[in-house]
């Protein structure tokens, strides 16, 4: 009850317009991102960087009202790969489909995607978002993966058709980053329970493993908090063989941050998401969603 709770909050326009004024909020806020401006997530890259972790970054905000707002969000993701170029960082970007016109039409996603991959030789995260934008986006993926190595997708392990998907994906080699998946979404689309979306993970993840090992330059990156499922990735790549730098794990700012130097300082490849922008309080209402004992950490921090 309490996680539809909080996926209800992340879709309510009044609570997003209200909420994020007062000071409390914003200050809870400071548990998932370092601060609103790309500097703020470049100088935690930087910082991550000192104790062998690499990031990704991302621009908060979703279902742009025009196409002009997706073409400053490209932009913007310019501005920011050079930015990290002159940094020396090993940091990637990572888009939403909505960021790049998804709401006006594929076409129009797909070629502001594929204008941003011929922006640079790094990788380029494309997000996934609700159910009802899954079709769409990966017709953009495999549109500009078709002509272009450096995009990446991510796939969601609560949702029954994903298996398929992917399975669908492999002749492209993609690089696939693996989450749960954080939207409300029905039971006819997605597993209900938590021990069936991580049954999925298991299995989706012994088919990347087993698709980089046959030959696949596509890095699998497994996007997991949860200790039982970075044990069973551990354990499927070790009965299988598959070396320790073939494969990473990804985790977002302020979670577990212990874990992520203790697999980085043990040979792991680690690669951490650090977001920010304004338009945060969707994004931060499904966070405490994904795992709503984080509520007890933002209000013992609320408290200090």
């Amino acid at each position: 009850m309490l996680r539809n709770t909080l996926l209800w909050a992340s879709t309510n326009p009044f609570l997003a317009q209200k909420l994020p004024r007062y000071r409390f909020v914003q200050k809870a806020t400071k548990r998932f991102m370092p601060g609103e401006e790309i500097d703020d997530a470049l100088t935690e890259a930087a910082a991550l960087a000192r104790v062998g972790i690499t990031t990704t970054t991302t621009l908060l905000g979703e279902h742009l009202e025009s196409l002009e707002e997706a073409d400053g969000v490209v932009r913007h993701y310019q501005g920011v790969l050079s930015e990290i170029e002159a940094r020396g960082l090993d940091c990637e970007i990572s888009v939403k489909p909505t960021q790049l016109g998804l709401d006006f039409g594929v076409e129009e996603a797909r070629s502001r995607l594929a204008q941003l991959a011929g922006s640079t030789s790094s990788l380029v995260w494309v997000d996934m978002e609700g159910s009802e934008y899954v079709d769409g986006t990966l017709d953009i993926f495999r549109s500009v993966r078709k002509d272009k190595g450096n995009v990446g997708l991510c796939l969601q392990s609560y949702l029954h058709r994903t298996a398929d998907d992917l399975e669908s994906l492999l002749p492209l080699d993609p690089a696939i980053r693996l989450v749960k998946g954080a939207y409300n979404e029905p039971e006819s689309v997605a597993f209900a329970s938590k021990s069936d979306a991580d049954r999925n993970f298991v299995k989706l993840t012994q088919t990347l493993i087993r698709a980089r090992l046959g030959g696949g330059q596509g890095r699998p990156a497994m996007g997991t908090h949860d200790p039982k499922m970075i044990g069973e990735t551990n354990r499927i790549a070790h009965e299988l063989g598959l070396a320790k730098d073939r494969y990473e794990f990804a985790m977002l700012f302020g979670i577990q941050r212990a874990e992520q130097e203790r697999l980085a300082r043990t040979g792991h490849q680690m690669r951490v998401l650090v977001s920010y922008g304004s338009a945060w309080f969707p994004w931060y209402m499904r966070r405490l969603a994904e795992r709503p004992a984080n509520l007890w950490f933002v209000a013992k921090q609320l408290v200090r």
